[in-house]
């Protein structure tokens, strides 16, 4: 009879544990999100997101440094303009907060990742995603109205400089677009990281006071996806893919790890997954009043993504992580 097999002779060392992990996370893997506002040298503190600010370009172009010596490959830009209209305007006009914010990266850190946030939201006086009926007081977006605006967006951005467009509005067909609008630019070899599977998650508070993005009626459960469905996933995602897209990520994470696996096993490119303010809030504020180990839960949480299928973890614990990684 052969002797029984024992999992803790496994686990009986630090660096035998090491030896065996099956799930790694990297500094390779995290993206860090960043807030752009109009000024200089302004920082302020989100106040429901203990340690994020929102940032000047010229304090962006100082985080962007920072993060690039940490090890982290990648950035993702929002803007918060001056001005907010019905077009959206700030969005897709060549001098937008986020155009010069990557614009300033690229010419201070060229080899840092850019990536941009396509979307409308925070450029709108009602905080939706793009364009609203007149007179509609529920929150419903106009959804081919709206892919002129994203494409044009996504064109600025990259004339900017931007190395990823990442479209997160959930309009049906903005992958196909915003693709059509960079291949006629002449931004065929420009990548999109589509938000194909985003849904209308109470996790997000946080990110709306970050970005000043907060609807002013309605919700956006017309266009984001119900958080009780899966399949509707695969077929978000399926539709990306043919569309173009080449990077798919799932919006929030913690909550969605099914989803996470599913999309990964029904797909063949790289899946990202963003670890939103809610869940980054909710643990801030536990460890500030110490009731759990911040470094451990953190990490813990990131492998969880890994684990479940992600390659890209877009995390606000970002510089932390590589801070904790060595």
């Amino acid at each position: 009879m052969f002797p029984k097999h024992r999992p803790r002779r496994l686990r009986s060392h630090p660096q035998l544990r090491r030896m065996v992990q099956e799930t790694v996370v990297t500094t390779s893997d995290l993206i860090y999100p960043l807030f752009a506002v109009p000024g200089e040298s302004i920082s302020q503190e989100v106040t429901s997101m203990p340690g994020v600010y929102q940032l000047s370009i010229d304090k962006i172009v100082e985080e962007a440094k920072e993060v690039y010596d940490l090890g982290i490959p990648s950035i993702i830009l929002f803007g918060i303009p001056d001005d907010k209209d019905s077009e959206a305007t700030g969005a897709w006009h060549d001098h937008g907060i986020v155009q010069k914010a990557s614009a300033a990266v690229k010419k201070a850190v060229p080899d840092l990742v850019v990536i941009v946030d396509t979307c409308l939201c925070e450029y709108t006086q009602h905080g939706h995603c793009g364009y609203l009926e007149t007179g509609d007081l529920t929150g419903r977006v106009l959804n081919d109205p709206t892919l002129e605006l994203l494409k044009k967006t996504a064109v600025s951005q990259a004339n900017a400089g931007a190395d990823i467009i990442a479209p997160s509005g959930m309009m049906d067909g903005f992958v196909q677009a915003i693709r059509e609008g960079l291949d006629t630019a002449g931004f065929e070899d420009l990548p999109i990281l589509s938000y194909a599977a985003k849904y209308s998650s109470a996790y997000y508070g946080p990110f709306r006071d970050a970005a000043d993005s907060a609807p002013q009626f309605g919700d956006r459960r017309t266009y984001q996806m119900d958080p009780a469905n899966s399949r509707e996933a695969i077929k978000e995602i399926e539709l990306d893919l043919n569309e173009g897209a080449d990077m798919l990520m799932v919006k929030p994470a913690l909550a969605y790890m099914d989803i996470i696996w599913q999309v990964k096993q029904a797909s063949n490119v790289p899946v990202a997954a963003y670890n939103v303010s809610g869940e980054y809030s909710m643990v801030k504020a536990a460890s500030l009043n110490g009731w759990v180990d911040e470094e451990r839960v953190v990490m813990e949480t990131l492998t969880s993504f890994k684990r479940s299928g992600a390659d890209l973890i877009l995390t606000y614990h970002a510089k932390d992580a590589a801070r904790w990684l060595g």
